[in-house]
């Protein structure tokens, strides 16, 4: 699975704040994108510390990467289901 990356500096997260993958190896794609969503909502709306907007960012970024792998393993799925019929 891929790391989360974010504007982390020097391997630093904010004080306080859960590992932004934590987590995400249990969650369906439907469920990070929702995540994911609310996510972004809560940055745009403003009004939130420094700290917790780099966490939302850090999980941000963590859930954009699930959402991805799943997608990639969807693409993959398909290319192989239709490997078969396209060699037959």
């Amino acid at each position: 699975m891929a790391e989360a990356s974010g504007p982390q500096q020097n391997g630093a997260s904010p004080a306080g704040s859960a590992p932004a993958a934590e987590g995400l190896d249990s969650l369906s794609y439907e469920e990070a994108r929702e995540q994911l969503v609310a996510v972004v909502s809560r940055l745009e709306a403003g009004g939130v510390s420094l700290e917790e907007s780099l966490a939302l960012w850090e999980r941000g970024e963590a859930l954009a990467n699930r959402c991805e792998e799943w997608l990639e393993g969807a693409r993959r799925r398909l290319d192989a289901a239709r490997r078969p019929q396209e060699e037959g």
